[in-house]
């Protein structure tokens, strides 16, 4: 059974991935928007990553017989000035995450909570490759600089992602 404690820090923990679901598809619809379809696509993807991340704790959540308890979720930052903006932006909300995973696994270790602990293994993990991921793009797109064609290829190859969960 779940302490009090960890049920709640992992009810945080659902609302955060909602909420980066939420930011990934603001970031879609600025890329749609601009016609950049492979980066909208590559942010759906994203967003659906995030959707499956809340649903793994929630299950384990109830599965360990506690209870899930849905909050709001914060509109997500629209305003963004270019795509290298939102990948920066993006990349700054990975690593955010990653400092809320690694808290909650510390949690779960300090109360000897070995199955919230495994689950948090999962996602230190998952957050290294989050984290790739997007500064992977980021310093591509510091690369193309302002050259639309750049852009473009880049846009193209991003929109041949498939999902990974």
């Amino acid at each position: 059974m779940l302490s009090d404690k960890l049920q709640k820090a992992l009810n945080e923990q659902i609302n955060n991935e909602l909420y980066a679901a939420y930011q990934y598809l603001a970031m879609a619809e600025y890329f749609a928007a601009r016609n950049l379809d492979g980066f909208s696509h590559w942010m759906r993807l994203q967003r659906e990553e995030e959707v499956n991340h809340a649903l793994k704790i929630f299950d384990f959540v109830i599965d360990r017989d506690g209870r899930v308890t849905l909050s709001s979720i914060a509109a997500p930052d629209a305003d963004f000035d270019s795509p290298l903006d939102v990948l920066k932006k993006a990349l700054e909300h990975e690593r955010s995450v990653t400092e809320m995973i690694n808290a909650l696994y510390a949690s779960a270790k300090k109360d000897n909570d070995y199955p919230t602990e495994a689950l948090m293994q999962w996602f230190v993990l998952e957050q290294v490759e989050e984290e790739a991921s997007a500064l992977k793009l980021v310093e591509r797109l510091e690369m193309a600089g302002d050259d639309k064609a750049a852009l473009l290829i880049l846009d193209r190859e991003v929109g041949q992602r498939t999902s990974t969960e």
